[in-house]
């Protein structure tokens, strides 16, 4: 049975991962996210933004499942394994419409390192954010080290990762780890309202706006000041709205 259920909600589709006990990630859910993130990717007319989630309690998605990690470092993973996890997350980055991670319990390793990979976050007020690898003599090898210091700058990167200490979600909201804190009584349907109230705006500014967002943290500032420019110029030719507003 698949350890990831999709669900639509209007334009919002939400992606749900349950893999007892632990929602530790292995190679094949990682596998199956990358296949449901490029279908989702094509469906630009009916799907705006895509929302991860949780089916366990007090669990967002915990660290990758350590037995793929034994199996990878005696070579004895599949191409196809080893590039899941990059692919997964260059697809949670790159797809057109907005992802976003809806933590409500622990996101550990390379549970983080997915929530860091999405274009937004959302946190409960009970969340916790983690990247402990180094208490094991390894260190984040899924963008951790890399997205965590782009996200709050790279002297609390550092200490976070360095120290392997829990972060929970107050601290996180505070540096910016996450982009706020829903402290309703029932999570999920906050943060789906929550996509909702994005998903109402157009999809093509959406996907612009998305696009331009991630040129800027990887490309030089000219050239991406350039994909700026580009993008508002598509958007702004024929558009309809601009001269009824006016």
């Amino acid at each position: 049975m698949s350890t990831w259920t999709s669900d639509r909600f209007g334009p919002v589709a939400v992606l749900t991962f349950t893999r007892e006990p632990g929602n530790f990630m292995d190679f094949g859910s990682m596998v199956r996210l990358g296949s449901l993130l490029e279908d989702l990717g094509r469906q630009t007319d009916e799907v705006k933004v895509v929302v991860l989630a949780s089916g366990l309690d007090d669990k967002f998605i915990d660290h990758a499942e350590l037995s793929d990690l034994a199996r990878a470092g005696a070579g004895q993973a599949s191409e196809e394994e080893l590039g899941s996890w990059s692919r997964a997350l260059r697809l949670l980055e790159e797809i057109p419409q907005p992802t976003i991670a809806a933590v409500d319990g622990l996101a550990s390793g390379g549970g983080n390192e997915i929530a860091l990979a999405c274009t937004l976050r959302v946190a409960s007020p009970r969340s916790r954010f983690q990247q402990p690898e180094v208490a094991v003599g390894i260190i984040p090898g899924g963008g951790g080290s890399v997205r965590l210091p782009r996200l709050i700058g790279p002297g609390r990167a550092a200490e976070a990762i360095l120290t392997g200490r829990l972060v929970f979600a107050e601290e996180a909201l505070r540096v910016g780890w996450v982009n706020t804190v829903l402290t309703g009584t029932d999570f999920p349907q906050e943060a789906l309202r929550w996509a909702e109230s994005i998903a109402r705006n157009p999809g093509p500014a959406l996907h612009a706006a998305k696009h331009s967002v991630v040129a800027g943290s990887r490309l030089p500032f000219g050239e991406a000041i350039t994909t700026e420019r580009r993008l508002f110029g598509e958007l702004t030719a024929g558009n309809d709205a601009l001269t009824s507003g006016s």
